[in-house]
């Protein structure tokens, strides 16, 4: 995916404290379904929970940051969390420097 011209940036979601209610725990699978979809279309860049599920950690590569809040707004447990955004001067990862391989 050609990056040129998108934007990154850390989402930081605060989830509500344990034990979680059965309205959140029934859309799990459903944001489950639809973060995989974005990782797969390359808009988010890695997704990360941590041990004690307190935190989830989110960069999205999005043109703007109206697209940015749209996605954010459409993920089914947000309503559920404390959102913070910052704009990331840069990105990078382990996959960043390697290389694609092809079974062709």
């Amino acid at each position: 995916m050609d990056n040129t011209g998108l934007k990154q940036y850390m989402v930081v979601f605060t989830l509500p404290p344990q034990p979680f209610n059965d309205l959140f725990v029934s859309l799990i699978p459903e944001q489950r379904q639809m973060v995989n979809k974005l990782l797969q279309e390359g808009k988010i860049l890695n997704y990360a929970l941590s041990l004690e599920n307190s935190k989830l950690w989110t960069v999205f590569s999005v043109e703007s940051e109206t697209e940015l809040l749209e996605l954010v707004s459409a993920l089914p447990l947000t309503d559920f969390m404390l959102v913070h955004i910052n704009e990331l001067t840069f990105y990078q990862s382990a996959t960043t420097f390697t290389s694609t391989f092809s079974v062709n």
